[in-house]
């Protein structure tokens, strides 16, 4: 068994921290996984500026993984930052600050990379099989979508859309009103035209959305109809069917009212709506015939390349 290993992902809503032991050809032990919400997004991502209040929000998180990647003697560590990161401004000065006060070297990726490792660990959470797949991993900062069969990637693209922006440009109100839903659909059509002809071209019939997003909407699911869930599942229920009637129920109500439906979570009640607004229009765009939800997503599929030597 090798030494442990901490794999970090720096996302725009929330910071990761899963430190494991890999096994080669056997069940990696996993030592801890943690989640520390940062919102580094949040009041200026729409600016390309990481504020004040984010950046220290940043560092607390990073300063307390480093501490429990020291405890459990993790002898590589694997940190990445994504959309927040890569488009501020003072994304690599942020950057500097977290090496010089935590030891962590955070490597900013592009997301074409991002996209890259986000496949690679929902292939390790579930089999895709060799007819194309859409997989979809909606962040704060931007959305990822891959064409690919259990072979190859088909086609894959990283677009500055995620849930912080399209929260902070059209969901002005609560509930959020049919102008800003419909202004929102009319952005989608125009900035996603290049994923549109590409799922004409791949033609996909199983959407995998990946984490985040994806595991609440599931969450809600499997409170309604009293459906248990194994939290260390690499895969959730739910259908399309099933999320239909769940977006119809968030855009109808304000933030109070979505707070207490079962299985949602406070860190998501605003932003849901709006990443659900997206997958409603994924849905309506082309006939999937099948919704999956794989709960692994980037840090596990850097695993998966450290595994195999890739990294």
């Amino acid at each position: 068994m090798a030494d442990p290993i901490a794999i970090i992902d720096c996302g725009t809503n929330t910071f990761h921290l899963l430190i494991v032991k890999p096994v080669i050809d056997g069940q990696d032990e996993i030592i801890l996984k943690e989640k520390i919400v940062v919102k580094i997004g949040e009041g200026g991502i729409n600016d390309q500026i990481i504020v004040p209040a984010a950046e220290n929000r940043a560092l607390s998180a990073l300063k307390s993984f480093s501490d429990k990647i020291t405890a459990h003697n993790a002898t590589k560590v694997f940190a990445f930052a994504t959309s927040a990161f890569r488009n501020a401004r003072n994304g690599e000065e942020l950057k500097q600050k977290v090496k010089l006060e935590t030891g962590i070297d955070i490597n900013i990726i592009p997301g074409d990379q991002e996209a890259s490792f986000i496949f690679e660990g929902v292939k390790t959470a579930m089999p895709i099989g060799r007819e194309p797949v859409l997989v979809m991993d909606i962040g704060g900062g931007s959305v990822e979508f891959i064409i690919g069969n259990s072979e190859e990637v088909l086609w894959k693209e990283s677009f500055e859309l995620g849930a912080q922006r399209l929260l902070d440009l059209f969901h002005n109100t609560e509930p959020i009103s049919k102008n800003d839903l419909n202004r929102l659909e009319s952005f989608l059509l125009e900035k996603l035209a290049s994923l549109l002809e590409n799922i004409k071209a791949f033609g996909p019939n199983v959407l995998i959305g990946s984490s985040g997003t994806f595991d609440t909407l599931s969450d809600i699911y499997c409170a309604a109809n009293n459906i248990s869930i194994d939290e260390n599942a690499s895969e959730r229920p739910l259908t399309i069917g099933s999320f239909k009637a769940i977006f119809v129920d968030l855009v109808s109500k304000n933030r109070e009212e979505r707070l207490v439906i079962p299985g949602m979570i406070e860190m998501r009640v605003d932003m849901i709506v709006v990443a659900s607004a997206l997958i409603e229009f994924l849905l309506n765009q082309h006939p999937f015939n099948e919704l999956r939800v794989s709960t692994y997503a980037l840090k596990e599929g850097v695993l998966s390349l450290v595994k195999s030597d890739q990294m």
